[in-house]
């Protein structure tokens, strides 16, 4: 019965068609031949879309964004075309309330700008709980240490699963996700949406071996100058995730693991901040007089996170000028050393010395404010 399927609401944008295809047939009742006939191609086409879906249940988050889809936006039908009620999901979504908000594209896309740069990271991946609502980008640490860099809603993550943004690395109460080709080709596309198409890039923050480069994810952010300027970095090598490979004379990395996970909690805090059409805080007021740059002072409402605002406000008033410079432009800028080192008019090599004692203070800073270990949670 092609006419079976009663849309509750427009289905949200993000949704794949074939995605869409698979419930209309599993949820709506609708015929393969008759998808056939609506998307004006071969039966066997549609066939496939839902036995690979179907396949594809078996990831957790897939099969939760589909009960949830299939939940908001259908009628459900038993064979003999009266509504029934809504099919019982894996045993991993029953945690979840089935009439929870299913997300927009507004929301998928600003998340995913966010999220995918993270999973772009080495050694990140995308844990998820069996029992929490919302999901954590982890990395692991040069000394096989983790931290948490991102936090993203559960929804969210189903999306991305959803749409093949992330692929399923390792089953079981905490599953572990990475991203995909597909997924590093969106943020691509996101990016460049957002940046426009305004001239290349004009110089590196560090220079790159061709062979490091060819491996690199390249990005363009703001130079923080009097003069507008484009510098590219490699947003899957932050300043502060290069140090922590180099090694002391005695073996020891130059940034110890708790050091590197006080800088992505300020720079997690850092990107929630700016989350929304304007920038929420005129950062500039935070780098030492000479060197303020044109970071988009903010020309309206504040959108945001107030807590993420004020968090990195306040770790930025306790460092001060010169270490507050340093931790803005290298851990939330991502500028490379060098530029840093020549803005700030520093003697060469001086920067890597001056971030470690940003950090020990950033570290310091977090303890005294939120308690022991506070750099480690949201």
């Amino acid at each position: 019965m092609d006419g079976d399927m009663e849309p509750s609401k427009a289905v949200p944008q993000w949704v794949p068609r074939s995605a869409l295809h698979y419930l209309k047939h599993t949820e709506a009742g609708q015929s393969i031949r008759g998808l056939a006939r609506m998307e004006g191609v071969h039966a066997s086409t549609i066939l496939r879309q839902i036995r690979r879906f179907e396949q594809r249940r078996d990831d957790p988050l897939v099969d939760e964004a589909l009960a949830r889809l299939g939940q908001a936006h259908f009628m459900h039908h038993d064979a003999t075309g009266q509504p029934r009620a809504a099919k019982e999901t894996l045993s991993m979504s029953r945690h979840f309330t089935p009439d929870r908000k299913i997300c927009d594209e507004t929301t998928v896309a600003r998340e995913g700008r966010r999220i995918l740069r993270r999973l772009c990271e080495s050694g990140a991946v995308l844990a998820v709980a069996a029992d929490l609502e919302k999901a954590a980008v982890v990395r692991s640490l040069a000394d096989g240490r983790s931290t948490r860099t991102a936090v993203v809603d559960r929804e969210v993550a189903q999306a991305f699963a959803l749409k093949e943004w992330i692929a399923l690395r390792k089953p079981g109460r905490v599953a572990s996700y990475t991203i995909t080709a597909t997924g590093r080709a969106a943020l691509k596309r996101m990016l460049a949406e957002t940046e426009g198409a305004g001239g290349g890039a004009r110089g590196f923050a560090e220079a790159m071996t061709p062979f490091a480069l060819q491996h690199a994810e390249m990005e363009e952010a703001d130079a923080g100058e009097d003069r507008p300027r484009k510098l590219r970095y490699n947003r899957a090598e932050s300043p502060v995730t290069a140090l922590s490979r180099r090694r002391e004379k005695d073996g020891k990395p130059f940034l110890s693991a708790d050091l590197v996970a006080a800088a992505e909690r300020l720079r997690e805090d850092f990107e929630m901040a700016q989350m929304g059409p304007r920038v929420a805080q005129n950062w500039d007021n935070f780098l030492t007089g000479g060197t303020r740059g044109q970071f988009q002072s903010a020309s309206g409402p504040a959108n945001g996170p107030a807590a993420s605002r004020a968090r990195v406000a306040g770790a930025l008033r306790d460092l001060g000028p010169g270490l507050g410079d340093m931790v803005l432009r290298c851990c939330c800028f991502l500028e490379g050393l060098e530029a840093t080192e020549k803005r700030m008019g520093w003697s060469a090599r001086s920067g890597k010395i001056v971030l470690r004692i940003a950090l020990q203070r950033l570290k310091r800073h977090y303890e005294e404010t939120h308690g022991p270990e506070a750099h480690m949670i949201g």
